[in-house]
């Protein structure tokens, strides 16, 4: 049997290390030992090393000692400049910037609201430049209330989105503020991931419902995007419309008068005095064709006004052909949330990848 070589050793025992302090913000060696598990002379060279590569740094705390108390202990923190992620959210109500630093703290914030998605092109560098300034940014999600190409980042304009923003590339715009990738993907499969941490359901669809319609389907706990990354844009599947014709989901909203004027936008100011059996029969339909396609074990309702309706699309639900569980989103900000998930693992996985260098 091949023994592990003495360079990989180094780098899982520094990996022990930095995951702990990065659970626990400060330990000391001996405190590093116990709960790595290493021996107390390996954690001290894995210490030395990483203070020496700038990961990790003595933070001037010492324990008590002295007088039959033992030796003293100094304490040990990641480095203040060992870097952060940035996470942005783009959405009607503004373009959001957050850094999160690799103990899932929020270190800094600022918020643009904005009056049309036209002004999202301007507003993003700048907003995400004044973020920034002062911190060691390594990565950064993205979240944004359009489709998202898959392959590329770029926001995706498809017939019926009432969030156009137009054919931005974040990846482009914010690569040159930070050291590594950018990771883009539309708001709500971000929620979806969001909801998978605090539900534990590897299977389930999560239904979006607010000014726009959308859908996110995590299959075995992973949220399935597509060939192109378009998977749950749900505003033209046919559905049952207020006559009880047959129509697209969206047109539902047009014929009740429900749509903002010259926009596919919902008026959730008025969809809230609209008929809720009326929408639930025509959301009845929309999870209906979920269960056929991707038998979810629970289908979530999120939005601004989806778990509003909740009790009616239970009961709606309840008379479908297959039956599926309907459950109310738990998560608060739910794309940001998931964005911000997401950033913290990244950010964490890159310092340990930092240490190998």
């Amino acid at each position: 049997m091949t023994r592990p070589s003495q360079e990989l050793l180094r780098s899982i025992s520094d990996e022990h290390v930095l995951r702990s302090l990065m659970s626990e913000r400060k330990l000391t060696r001996a405190e590093l030992a116990t709960t790595t598990g290493l021996s107390k002379p390996t954690v001290s060279e894995s210490v030395r090393r990483l203070v020496e590569s700038g990961l990790v740094a003595d933070t001037g705390e010492r324990t008590p000692g002295g007088r039959g108390k033992g030796r003293v202990g100094s304490f040990y923190s990641l480095a203040s400049d060992v870097g952060v992620a940035l996470v942005v959210t783009i959405a009607p109500g503004g373009v959001t910037a957050e850094c999160v630093d690799a103990y899932g703290d929020v270190v800094g914030r600022t918020h643009h609201p904005i009056d049309s998605p036209a002004e999202v092109p301007a507003v993003l560098p700048s907003i995400a430049a004044e973020t920034v300034a002062a911190h060691n940014v390594r990565l950064c999600t993205v979240s944004a209330a359009d489709p998202v190409d898959r392959s590329t980042g770029r926001l995706v304009q498809l017939p019926d989105s009432p969030f156009l923003v137009g054919e931005l590339d974040p990846v482009e715009v914010l690569s040159p503020l930070l050291h590594g990738p950018v990771i883009v993907d539309n708001d709500v499969n971000w929620a979806a991931q969001a909801e998978h941490a605090a539900i534990g359901v590897a299977d389930f669809a999560y239904l979006y419902l607010g000014e726009g319609l959308g859908c996110a389907l995590v299959s075995d706990g992973e949220v399935r995007r597509g060939h192109a990354g378009l998977a749950g844009e749900i505003a033209h599947v046919i559905t049952v419309g207020p006559s009880g014709s047959a129509m697209p989901f969206i047109e539902v909203f047009g014929q009740l008068g429900l749509r903002r004027s010259g926009s596919t936008a919902i008026d959730v100011a008025r969809l809230r005095a609209a008929d809720p059996e009326v929408l639930a029969r025509a959301i009845g339909g929309v999870v209906t064709a979920l269960v056929t396609l991707a038998d979810p074990e629970v289908v979530v309702v999120g939005g601004t006004w989806g778990p509003s309706l909740l009790d009616a699309i239970t009961a709606e639900c309840s008379r479908l052909p297959r039956q599926v569980g309907v459950v109310g989103a738990s998560v608060a900000e739910p794309s940001l949330t998931g964005a911000r998930a997401e950033a913290l693992k990244r950010l964490r996985t890159a310092l340990v990848e930092a240490s190998r260098a």
